[in-house]
């Protein structure tokens, strides 16, 4: 008998109806949602709750949830030396009648709002404190170990798909073997941290992956602010000047300049630059 259940539907959370979702949310964690406070997103939502605590409300079709599943703000609560709101509990369920899934993880508030978009326009004027705390909360988690791997954009990591994504900008016989992998939120970005007080959030992402991958991530989210990009790089020099972090920062540059990237995106020179000066540094090592 073949299925009837449907694989795909609407993805698109700005715009679809999700009372019914926001109601279970709290029948299943015994709460109140504030509606005045929530954050709709493409594939999330978030909203404060009557305990004081945040929920955020994800949704993912079966096939992109994997065989490590997605409980990768649960998983992170055990990490130490890390700046991150404190997790409480969750929730599961699936979509009736569909290869869908929905996840609630509901946590302490953020101590600070989200420093802007994940890429920004504008230097944001951190203190020397905020990069303080940036740098230990890194150093911390990539001492660390887990047998996640970190799936940025929701795609898990591989070193085949590094090298795919690099090929293009390294002549034939460069080494493009991710050596030095570590633990990573994989998806670092303006968004995802709160400033003047440094905090790290949304942490479903993240797993192992090659050295690097989050300053790069971050450095390439601060490429139209010339002078916040070279702060990133500065700060995130030991890892960026590994080989790996070289290895990364093309991976990146990779995701500025794909096929369908705007044509007015101020990112897309910056990057040109930097993966051609990357390539040549790796062909002379």
């Amino acid at each position: 008998m073949s299925s009837s259940v449907p694989t795909t539907v609407p993805f698109d959370l700005r715009v679809e109806p999700i009372d019914e979702v926001l109601n279970e949310v709290e029948r299943s964690l015994r709460t109140q949602l504030d509606r005045g406070t929530l954050v709709r997103k493409r594939r999330s939502l978030g909203a404060c709750t009557s305990r004081r605590t945040w929920v955020r409300i994800e949704r993912r079709r079966l096939q992109r949830i994997g065989s490590q599943g997605w409980n990768g703000t649960e998983c992170a609560a055990v990490l130490e030396g890390v700046a991150q709101p404190r997790w409480h509990r969750a929730a599961v369920w699936r979509q009736p009648d569909t290869a869908v899934m929905w996840r609630v993880d509901e946590t302490d508030l953020l101590p600070g709002e989200p420093i802007g978009t994940s890429v920004l326009a504008a230097d944001p004027g951190l203190p020397d404190e905020w990069w303080h705390a940036l740098n230990a909360s890194l150093d911390a988690l990539g001492a660390q170990r887990t047998t996640r791997v970190a799936t940025p954009d929701t795609v898990t990591i591989t070193q085949h798909g590094v090298a795919e994504a690099i090929r293009r900008f390294l002549p034939d016989g460069i080494d493009m073997t991710a050596n030095e992998w570590r633990p990573a939120h994989a998806d670092l970005n303006w968004a995802n941290v709160t400033g003047p007080e440094f905090c790290l959030f949304d942490w479903e992402d993240w797993g192992m992956a090659p050295r690097g991958l989050d300053a790069a991530s971050l450095w390439g989210n601060s490429l139209a602010v010339p002078a916040l990009a070279e702060r990133v790089r500065h700060e995130r020099r030991h890892d960026l000047e590994s080989r790996d972090g070289k290895l990364m920062t093309l991976f990146v540059c990779a995701k500025i300049l794909a096929p369908d990237a705007h044509p007015e995106d101020p990112r897309l020179e910056p990057a040109r630059r930097m993966a051609a000066q990357i390539a040549e540094h790796l062909h002379t090592d």
